[in-house]
């Protein structure tokens, strides 16, 4: 009695929810497993078979032969395969995805899901409970009636609030466990059309077969069980996959990441391949906001002779904040001679690292630290030269449409410009 006549009970309550809300805020901004401190040492070069060895071994899933696989570039090449592969989907449909919001694109996505889920194929779609705030109720419905199994990621209850801030990025569809898509789309009216305009925006996607596909269905399992408690196995998402391609010839693997097992694998991935880069690295990257081990990896590549071209988002992004982030870093690497570009006619979503013309690597992930430490990643690794060739002409048609920034330039920009950047770059743990 004398604890409560010294400290009311409407005090000590207030008192343990301001705790209660601090914690969950520590919880949710703070990575939470101990982050690479240390450069990579440069041990050998991307071409030596040590490399693949490591990232087959050390970090990842082995890498396998005989993948087939093809770039989607913006939305009006995009859609319609990953649609026509839902529609002839027989036996099970696996779709994982951060953006899926109203308008006609969901909606058909919605139709083909229900259709299949009506025609007696197992349809599973996972939806990142942020990043799907924006579906239309009656899209739900009518796929649950449908029997579609859909499951929310880390949506918000009181077992754990700490989760909140760790989101799934991850973009995957695979059909009958046989095709399968990955890269940056989301299923929104932004991703439609030909990148033709700032309410159309470019992005590339890509479909695959092969062996890599049974690793692909694999990273969607890993969230479906945790999203659901539920295990789905069996050779109608495992099937026997044979090679699609001759032997030894298309080499991939399916990178993927997250808080709960491993935060720091994606990073250490892409600093792996910077510090074995020999001749040339090319960045397409939608949120650059380097952290202080990636920017020294890419000045250290500039200064023993690579070249680095990274094209980001100009004017029209939608996060102003990342953009000014984003350029306060440049100083570095405009210093080494790094090209640095911004994407004009509308935003640049696009997360494709291609180095020395032998490594692409495609998927979800973006050069932050939300990607690197907070997000649920995936990103597909391909060692193919043909293959990194193409993606190497497609960076030079982006480069064609983007504005470069020289160091300069970079120096003379207003004085309100710096300091704004500045203030958003203390936001980059964040970002």
């Amino acid at each position: 009695m004398s604890f409560l006549r010294r400290f009311p009970l409407k005090a000590v309550l207030l008192s343990c929810l301001g705790t209660l809300v601090v914690t969950l805020l520590v919880l949710n901004f703070s990575a939470g497993e101990k982050k690479l401190d240390e450069q990579i040492p440069r041990l050998y070069g991307l071409h030596d078979p040590q490399f693949q060895r490591t990232m087959g071994v050390l970090l990842g899933p082995p890498i396998l032969s005989g993948n087939r696989y093809e770039a989607l570039i913006n939305g009006d090449r995009i859609f319609p395969p990953m649609l026509q592969a839902i529609r002839e989907a027989q036996k099970t449909i696996t779709f994982e995805t951060y953006i899926y919001w109203s308008g006609d694109i969901g909606r058909a996505f919605a139709d083909a899901l229900a259709e299949r889920a009506r025609a007696g194929v197992k349809v599973h779609v996972l939806l990142d409970w942020v990043g799907s705030a924006k579906i239309e109720e009656s899209f739900l419905q009518q796929m649950e009636q449908a029997g579609v199994e859909i499951r929310k990621f880390h949506e918000p209850h009181w077992t754990h609030w700490g989760r909140l801030n760790n989101r799934t990025h991850r973009k995957l569809l695979i059909t009958d466990g046989r095709v399968g898509f990955t890269g940056g789309v989301g299923i929104a009216p932004a991703w439609t059309g030909d990148g033709q305009d700032a309410d159309h925006w470019r992005d590339t996607h890509f479909r695959v077969e092969g062996p890599v596909v049974a690793q692909m269905q694999g990273v969607f399992m890993d969230n479906w069980t945790k999203a659901s408690g539920e295990v789905l196995h069996g050779a109608d998402y495992f099937p026997a996959l044979a090679p699609r391609t001759a032997d030894g010839e298309g080499r991939a693997q399916m990178f993927s990441s997250s808080p709960s097992g491993g935060s720091e694998s994606m990073h250490l991935m892409y600093l792996l391949a910077i510090t074995a880069a020999e001749r040339s690295i090319e960045l397409s990257s939608a949120y650059f906001v380097p952290d202080r081990l990636t920017l020294q990896a890419i000045v250290e590549a500039r200064r023993r002779g690579v070249r680095v071209r990274i094209v980001t988002p100009g004017p029209i992004i939608d996060s102003q904040t990342v953009r000014r982030a984003s350029r306060a870093s440049w100083g570095p690497l405009l210093a080494t001679g790094v090209e640095m570009y911004e994407y004009q006619p509308t935003m640049y979503h696009c997360k494709v690292l291609v180095v020395d013309g032998l490594m692409v690597s495609v998927g979800s992930t973006n050069f932050d630290n939300r990607s690197f430490r907070l997000n649920d990643e995936a990103n597909l690794n391909i060692y193919d030269p043909v293959f990194a060739a193409q993606q190497v002409a497609v960076f030079e048609q982006d480069i064609a449409r983007a504005r470069r920034i020289t160091f300069e330039a970079w120096e003379q920009r207003p004085l309100h410009e710096k300091a704004l950047e500045h203030l958003s770059s203390l936001l980059s743990a964040q970002l």
